[in-house]
């Protein structure tokens, strides 16, 4: 198997969202971003699969010394051998790959965030720049659209959130601030024991009120010159405000299951943005 069927196997496998956004960029660009894609899945899978936490941190310690190297000239895994090609031409460095290494580490580290703007420094690490270099490889022309792709990534990891507590719970994490949950009166033990209530349910409106102003903030941040090149962006954008409006008509019964959008759906999505240019 070749690095590139490598990390195409990778995107497939994920059944991500991001996925159906890839399918309409040139070939060089959607090779770009799912070499990209397929490392920032392959450090996830570390905390994600986690059984030892030692293990775990040893794992992404690895990854630290692949990035290294691959910059170095010798990338040994299949991901940085079909991600550094592309390096030099998109704009991405090794402090972006770092950071988003560094994004799973906490994830080793820390299962509480006192308050938003703790929080936000995860989104930061996990999504935010995730976004900045998705952005330059779906052509960014304008400075301003790194501010843009920060702000779009910290939306989508908020949807992320609000969609994943339960399942996040049982991995014993919890994203919502704790400064929220005691201003909304809700325990950290009913969000593990899975427990509804009408205080949960407002935590979550909260939430979710804060994510659709990041999404408003994010399009009004794109400048009109970078609309067109940014476009998978926008289908991710479009792809996830639906799920998080699902979530909201679903009344927020995320701790006992994952409420997502059919393959179908997610195409449906896609192409509206990709051939009507609306969300």
């Amino acid at each position: 198997m070749t690095p590139e069927q490598y990390v195409q196997q990778k995107a497939v496998a994920s059944g991500s969202s991001f996925y159906y956004a890839f399918l309409f960029l040139p070939a060089p660009r959607r090779a770009a971003i799912t070499a990209f894609y397929a490392f920032c899945r392959e450090v996830d899978d570390v905390v994600d699969d986690m059984v030892d936490a030692g293990v775990a941190a040893t794992k992404l310690a690895w990854w630290k010394g692949e990035v290294a190297s691959a910059f170095a000239g010798q990338p040994n895994h299949p991901v940085t051998r079909a991600l550094m090609p592309h390096t030099a031409h998109y704009g991405i460095e090794a402090h972006h790959l770092q950071a988003v290494i560094d994004g799973c580490q906490m994830d080793l580290e820390q299962t509480r965030y006192l308050d938003y703007p703790n929080l936000q420094r995860y989104c930061h690490l996990v999504a935010g720049v995730v976004g900045e270099v998705a952005a330059r490889i779906f052509g960014q022309t304008e400075p301003a659209t790194t501010e843009y792709a920060h702000t779009l990534g910290q939306a989508l990891q908020l949807t992320n959130i609000i969609r994943d507590v339960g399942e996040d719970a049982l991995r014993g994490r919890i994203y919502l601030p704790v400064s929220e949950l005691q201003q909304f009166d809700v325990k950290a033990h009913e969000i593990l024991k899975r427990g509804y209530s009408d205080r949960f349910t407002a935590l979550m409106q909260f939430q979710a009120q804060r994510a659709h102003g990041l999404y408003d903030q994010a399009l009004a941040l794109l400048p009109a010159a970078d609309r067109r090149a940014q476009k998978p962006g926008l289908m991710m954008a479009s792809i996830y405000r639906t799920l998080l409006r699902e979530i909201e008509a679903d009344n927020f019964q995320v701790l006992h299951q994952r409420i997502k959008l059919t393959p179908l759906r997610k195409l449906w999505l896609a192409w509206k943005v990709q051939a009507l240019g609306t969300m």
